[in-house]
Parts: C-alpha cells; sequence; structure tokens
C-alpha cells in the first residue's frame, strides 16, 4: 500500500483508517491532488471549508503548507474524522484553528473558498448543496473534484439548481475540478425521506446519506423475519443505518437496553429520530457515531449484536470493515452472547466467523443472501 503523499516540496504518510487493515488501498487519490495543486496556483483566502476529506488528505496537504490558516472540515463519517485526526498527528502537523464538524451540523461559518470531494450519493450531495447555499455568502466558490468520468452536464445542472452556475475543468490525472459560485438564492433544505414499514408497525425516516433511503433492503428484510428468540437486555444494532434492526429489537425484547452504532452521522441522526418517532422508551435507546465499536462505553456488554455489514468504504469494496465488526463484536459479547450477521451469500462471512468464534450455523437464507449466528463461548 502506498502511504507516501507528495505535497508540493513535502512527503506526507498517510494511512486509511483505521490503519491496521490490510488492504492495498491508499488514503487519496488523484482528485484530491487535483485540488492542492489547484490551490497552490492561487492566492491563498483566509479561511476555509473541506467537505467530504476522506482520511484528511486534503487537510494536511493544506496544513503542511499553511500551518496557521483556519479550516472548518465537515465530514458525515467517523473513520474520515479519527483517519485525519491520525495523520495530522502522525505527520507532526497543526491541528490549531481546525474546526471538527459533523454532518447534520451545527451552522457552519461563512468562507470565500469551500474544497469538496464528489460524494457516492448525489442525493447526499444535492442536500449539501442546498446547505451551503444558504450559509454560505453570495460569490463564495466551491471547489469539487471528482473523476472525470462522472462529471457531465446533468451534474452541473444539479449544482446550479441547488447552489449556483458550475464549470469544469480541463482533466488531469482523470479528473477534473468543478469550479461552483453562489449565486445568493436561499434553498428550502429537502425533507427527509419517510415511509412505512407496515408488517412491523414502524415508521421510518431517512437523512439524505443514508443507506436505502425509501424501502427495506432485501437483506434487512430477510433478517427481521429471523431474529433470535430470547430475554435480551443489551442488544446492539451494529452498522445500525437507518435502524431498523434495533427498531425492531425494541419492540421484540421490550425490557433492553438498544445501542446503535454505524459511521454515518446522519444514520445514527435518523435512527435517533426513529427510535423518538415509533413511541420506544427514551431511556432504553443509546446512539453512537463510531468506527465499529472502537469508542463504545466500557460497560457495555452485549448478550445480542445484530449486523448487517457493509463491503465499501467509500468508493472502495473491502472486507475490512466486516472483519473489524466480527472482531469488535467478538469483544462486547458476554459468554454465551449471539452475533446474528446477515449479509451476501458470496461473500463468505461463515469462513470469518467460524475463524473468530469457533462456531457458526445457517439461520437462513434465499437466492441471494445468508443469515449467520456465531456464539461467544
Amino acid at each position: 500500500m502506498m502511504t507516501q503523499f507528495a505535497v508540493a516540496d513535502q512527503l506526507l504518510t498517510l494511512q486509511r483508517f483505521p490503519a491496521q487493515q490490510h488492504n492495498n488501498l491508499q488514503a487519496w487519490d488523484a482528485a484530491d491532488e487535483h485540488l492542492l495543486q489547484k490551490l497552490g496556483e492561487q492566492p491563498l483566502p483566509a479561511a476555509m471549508m473541506l467537505l467530504n476529506d476522506s482520511f484528511g488528505a486534503l487537510l494536511c496537504g493544506i496544513k503542511a503548507r499553511h500551518p496557521e490558516l483556519p479550516c472548518q472540515w465537515v465530514s458525515d463519517a467517523a473513520t474520515a474524522r479519527y483517519g485525519a485526526q491520525q495523520n495530522l498527528l502522525q505527520n507532526r502537523l497543526s491541528a490549531h484553528d481546525v474546526h471538527w464538524l459533523q454532518q447534520p451540523a451545527a451552522p457552519l461559518m461563512p468562507t470565500q473558498l469551500t474544497l469538496m470531494k464528489l460524494p457516492k450519493n448525489l442525493n447526499y450531495f444535492a442536500w449539501q448543496l442546498t446547505r451551503l447555499a444558504r450559509e454560505l455568502p453570495k460569490g463564495s466558490q466551491i471547489w469539487i473534484g471528482a473523476k472525470a468520468k462522472v462529471i457531465n452536464q446533468s451534474l452541473l445542472q444539479l449544482i446550479g439548481r441547488h447552489f449556483g452556475p458550475a464549470t469544469a475543468s480541463l482533466a488531469w490525472k482523470n479528473t477534473r475540478v468543478i469550479t461552483a459560485v453562489a449565486d445568493g438564492k436561499p434553498r428550502t433544505e429537502p425533507k427527509p425521506q419517510q415511509w412505512p414499514v407496515a408488517e412491523y408497525a414502524l415508521q421510518l425516516r431517512n437523512l439524505s446519506n443514508v443507506f436505502a433511503a425509501n424501502k427495506l433492503d432485501i437483506g434487512a428484510r430477510l433478517m427481521l423475519q429471523h431474529l433470535p428468540v430470547g430475554q435480551f437486555q443489551q442488544v446492539i444494532d451494529l452498522g445500525c443505518g437507518n435502524g431498523i434492526l434495533g427498531l425492531r429489537a425494541g419492540q421484540l425484547y421490550p425490557k433492553a437496553h438498544v445501542h446503535f452504532v454505524d459511521d454515518s452521522a446522519q444514520a445514527v441522526a435518523s435512527a435517533r429520530q426513529n427510535w423518538q418517532q415509533n413511541g420506544l422508551v427514551a431511556a432504553q435507546g443509546h446512539f453512537y457515531w463510531d468506527d465499529c465499536l472502537t469508542h463504545l462505553p466500557p460497560d457495555v456488554s452485549a448478550d445480542l449484536i445484530l449486523c448487517n455489514p457493509p463491503f465499501h468504504q467509500g468508493e472502495a469494496i473491502t472486507d475490512h470493515i466486516a472483519w473489524q465488526m466480527f472482531s469488535d463484536a467478538r469483544q462486547r459479547l458476554r459468554r454465551g452472547g449471539l452475533l446474528q450477521v446477515v449479509g451476501n451469500r458470496h461473500l463468505g462471512y461463515h469462513v470469518k466467523l467460524k475463524r473468530l468464534f469457533g462456531n457458526c450455523q445457517t439461520v437462513a437464507s434465499n437466492q441471494k443472501f445468508v443469515i449467520l449466528q456465531a456464539r461467544k463461548a
């Protein structure tokens, strides 16, 4: 895995988070390089905002050259924040005047220049632009770095509708930088998706960056049909998304405390809203924005963990998140506690679970998904 990132005349060591993951994925891409190159050609602004900066490549590149420049750093992903903080520390770069924000965030401070990586989820991108249009002054600019192949007229029109006129640069290393200029017209923030799950008498509300925006995904639907029977007291919905598995656990195990954990701040906010609006006991719902179970309070020891693991991190396809989820789950389970997992059949999670727990059984399956259960000895 390449870790040496060249910025002007400096070499930085950048790693994805967590640093111990074993894969060949690097912590930056050519769009980061393109944005920093463009920034080096312009007069330095008084302050900047950075959005969707995975693992802090942009922040570290800026702080390496301009250590005192005030920066707002905004992300939905806990792993991105931990990665950015880790990389600043590793490279002995100043965290002075870095204001760490998450989305949905507190009001942003107006800046004349924002650097942004294009997110994969265009609904989330539109929400971000609408938010920026309401809070940035007329004439302020956003530079958006992305692969050249995803930049087209439709994308530029989307930016125009939600923020202001946009133009794209020439291609460099198969990337382009879009320059968008705020037109000063505040937009109405789109309302979260809301939809019923009638068979369980639940109403779900999804913010824009949450997986499965307006319907149950097939894997979650299968899992809901096969939740274990028992008198569980502490349940963790690991990688909770909108919280559907934990909500159902709250119905099935009414005395249980349910802990919702996700890397996405919008997912955690959605799960919290869904717990409240479905009338479940407020004191029994707990919500954490975290990298798997890394920072969960030490006194939380579960007798059931439900998990629908992702197999991607941003644009990258990887199984390290599932490995970490399963490892963290084993550490947090009480003796005799259960981990129940749903996943695509081809991912081979049973091999990982047998290696970690020494046992694994198939609870249910269909043509695409399988539900596996492992017990801590």
